[in-house]
């Protein structure tokens, strides 16, 4: 039976060169097909088109990472050209969604004009019909479901998602995706997000090159950790190894049009 497996998210610019060539390398004898490789701004961008060109198994996502200051309007408008000159290549628009973590650091921190960035976003996910890679968590989610809705957008990726049971409901009611880092293996709260999601809406992700705790402390984050995330979500679902990576591969695979 295959084990392959997919990175739904991936920052491989964020590695040093030497550990991306290491990555790179390594994908075919851990059954890695395809990584996708996410963006933070327009550099970041820029890189994985150009990733995208050297290696087919680079799939590239173009957004604007929101835990950071606001871009500019030249920044923004030229990550939005990237995407409108390079549509047909893409596999996803992302990461783009709402700042949580640095409205906790900065409480004054302007939400709305965030919400205009990531809707400009969303309106090229729409037109292009795309899939969206989201950075959105706890209460964020629901602006974001509401945004969402409001385009009639389907193909969303609530990736490394912590949130309430409420808000999880009405991601899988809309038939979005929820992916899940190596933490699963260790961390109850993720556990117990991948008990409420059914399995045809579950991939995985290292989200990379975050680093991880326990039996991956220390070590260079990999996708060939991805195998353990699959054998801890088998266990958590009550299903056989084989069946979740079937399931998680298929998924992935449609999710993404690859």
């Amino acid at each position: 039976m295959s084990r392959q497996i997919i990175d739904a998210h991936i920052h491989l610019d964020m590695y040093k060169e030497e550990d991306q060539i290491q990555i790179l390398n390594e994908l075919e004898e851990n059954d890695v097909t395809a990584i996708v490789a996410v963006s933070n701004d327009y550099t970041s961008s820029v890189k994985q088109i150009e990733f995208a060109k050297t290696d087919s198994r680079i799939k590239p996502a173009i957004g604007y990472h929101p835990e950071q200051a606001l871009p500019s309007e030249s920044e923004l408008s030229a990550i939005l050209r990237l995407i409108d000159d390079h549509a047909e290549g893409l596999t996803a628009i992302g990461e783009v969604g709402l700042p949580y973590y640095s409205r906790q650091e900065q409480p004054g921190l302007d939400v709305g004009l965030y919400k205009d960035v990531l809707e400009r976003f969303v309106q090229k996910a729409e037109k292009y019909n795309l899939p969206i890679v989201l950075h959105t968590v706890y209460e964020d989610a629901e602006i974001v479901c509401d945004m969402l809705e409001q385009y009639s957008i389907s193909k969303a990726h609530f990736h490394w998602f912590k949130g309430s049971d409420q808000i999880l409901r009405r991601i899988v009611s809309n038939g979005y995706m929820i992916s899940v880092t190596p933490e699963v293996t260790y961390r109850e709260k993720i556990q117990h997000i991948v008990k409420q999601v059914p399995l045809t809406q579950l991939m995985v992700e290292t989200d990379g090159p975050w680093p991880f705790e326990h039996s991956f402390k220390g070590k260079l984050t990999h996708p060939a950790m991805l195998h353990e995330s699959v054998r801890s979500i088998a266990k958590i679902k009550d299903v056989t190894v084989d069946e979740a990576y079937r399931e998680i591969y298929k998924t992935s695979q449609r999710f993404f049009c690859l």
